[in-house]
């Protein structure tokens, strides 16, 4: 059953599906897809041993999901490859490839949940009404773990990234 209450997209109140996923908690695993010169999975398992910060967007063909985008892409680059950072949108592959290529996209990896929707489901944050993933932001340590979780209220709106940095950063290598 859909959770409401939690966003709204443009003041309008929104559902989510899936069940709310807190610090503490494991990631739910999950198979996204992203394109480097052939389609390619990426999934949980992909992402242990390093703290990971997964950035979560409706679409990379939005101003604020670019902003976003780019603003996690610039701190990785100062904090090196000691971390991994993944956007997740339900854009084709071919997009986000398209779209990190011209934003010099290079230190956030990308993630598309476009088959299903599964990842959305499991991390509760699929937009019923929508089909799109919530904006919303989580930082896994190196086991894989929550130890910070935002979905942001307003979907237009950016998320608390000195928050999500502070809590990947206190993650340490």
């Amino acid at each position: 059953m859909p959770r409401t209450g939690e966003i709204t997209f443009k003041g309008t109140p929104m559902s989510l599906v899936g069940s709310k996923l807190g610090v503490g908690s494991s990631a739910p695993d999950f198979v996204l897809h992203y394109f480097d010169g052939g389609l390619k999975s990426l999934t949980k398992s992909d992402l242990l041993g390093k703290p990971t910060i997964i950035s979560i967007v409706p679409s990379l063909d939005t101003g604020v999901c670019q902003i976003q985008t780019k603003r996690f892409n610039s701190e990785l680059a100062a904090l090196g490859g000691s971390i991994t950072g993944v956007t997740v949108s339900r854009d084709l592959p071919f997009a986000q490839n398209r779209f990190c290529g011209a934003e010099e996209v290079k230190n956030m990896r990308v993630g598309s949940d476009y088959q299903n929707g599964s990842f959305g489901e499991a991390w509760g944050v699929l937009i019923d009404e929508l089909k799109l993933l919530a904006r919303a932001v989580y930082v896994l340590d190196p086991k894989g773990i929550v130890t910070y979780a935002e979905i942001v209220p307003e979907v237009t709106h950016e998320p608390n990234y000195d928050a999500a940095l502070a809590a990947l950063k206190d993650c340490g290598p």
